[in-house]
């Protein structure tokens, strides 16, 4: 930092500002610190200074599988927010959404001196495990909800998974549709289950009978799967898929066996992925707010680091309906 200074022609404390992006420096001084930053190749220590200050300005993040289309978009709303607000993010990874492996991601975080975590681990073993982590570690589950009735210090934020299930199911009913068919996603995933809530609650409240659901693993594969079975029955005129992945798989498999889309099947799916818009046909969506979901849950860590309390409850973000080609009136109307 000394030899900073000497070559910008400033003291070491004003350097120290400059790195530290100190509000009270004149941009001339700051242009000619920067620059003789670059010239020397000069990188604060940042051990040093979180020995020195008790901050890291790094919080942590607890992810497991980011090769699904939903949490690795979470991941990016997480570093674009956590880049914003100020602070570096280390990612550590669960190999499995257990609680031992998650539990083992927060203490290896916590060893890095984190000012905070958040823990994209959307199952029901993650949540067991957040409520473990002792009070004085400011954390934050994205995407991970509370199960009915349970109570915790830990504050959540996700997508009203029950409320975008029960807008594409309405979206199908309104089109004339007798009945929708669900392929959900894994058992475990509380954001599963709370989608299949949805999608019945909505049959229910039409006077519609629930058709038993299909499960999957939220990938494509699986999707096919189980779209090689609804192509088999006559009756099925349309499907309600718990991600796009999924849809993406139905997709395929009613093709393959004549089934038109929308015309004798019509498929909605979940997330509305980049891609969504440029299938064949185009598909009927619903779509969360990554962005929203990234910076609230940064704005709930802040404010812990901040105040030095952590502060139960759950924000939910309204998810909306993308209506595209791939949702329409069933033929026989």
């Amino acid at each position: 930092m000394r030899d900073v200074a000497h070559l910008a022609g400033v003291s070491h404390q004003t350097v120290s500002r400059v790195i530290n992006d100190h509000p009270n420096v004149r941009s001339q001084t700051r242009a000619r610190v920067l620059d003789a930053m670059r010239a020397l190749d000069y990188q604060p220590n940042i051990a040093a200074r979180t020995l020195a200050t008790n901050r890291s300005q790094t919080v942590g993040l607890v992810t497991f599988d980011t090769t699904l289309f939903g949490p690795s978009f979470m991941v990016h709303a997480i570093e674009r927010a956590a880049r914003e607000a100020g602070y570096f993010v280390s990612i550590a990874s669960a190999r499995e959404p257990d609680v031992p492996q998650v539990r083992d991601a927060v203490r290896r975080l916590r060893e890095q001196a984190v000012e905070g975590i958040v823990t994209l681990a959307p199952v029901a073993a993650a949540w067991t495990a957040l409520r473990q982590v002792p009070l004085d570690v400011p954390i934050v589950g994205l995407g991970i909800t509370a199960e009915a009735g349970d109570d915790s210090e830990v504050p959540m934020v996700a997508i009203d998974n029950a409320a975008g299930a029960a807008l594409a199911t309405r979206h199908l009913l309104e089109l004339g549709h007798r009945t929708v068919h669900h392929v959900a996603g894994p058992a475990n995933w509380p954001e599963a289950r709370e989608r299949m809530a949805g999608w019945r609650t909505a049959l229910e409240d039409a006077g519609r009978s629930a058709p038993a659901p299909l499960t999957s693993d939220w990938s494509a594969a699986a999707g096919y799967a189980a779209g090689r079975t609804l192509a088999e029955r006559p009756e099925v005129t349309a499907v309600f898929c718990a991600n796009d992945q999924v849809a993406v798989g139905v997709l395929r498999a009613l093709y393959e066996a004549g089934r038109s889309v929308p015309h004798a099947v019509s498929v909605v799916g979940f997330d509305d992925m980049p891609e969504a818009p440029y299938l064949l046909p185009p598909l009927t969506t619903v779509r969360q707010d990554f962005a929203e979901l990234g910076r609230r849950s940064l704005d709930l860590l802040v404010d812990q680091i901040s105040t030095g309390s952590r502060r139960g409850g759950e924000f939910r973000s309204a998810p909306s309906l993308i209506v595209r080609s791939s949702t329409a009136t069933p033929l026989a109307l």
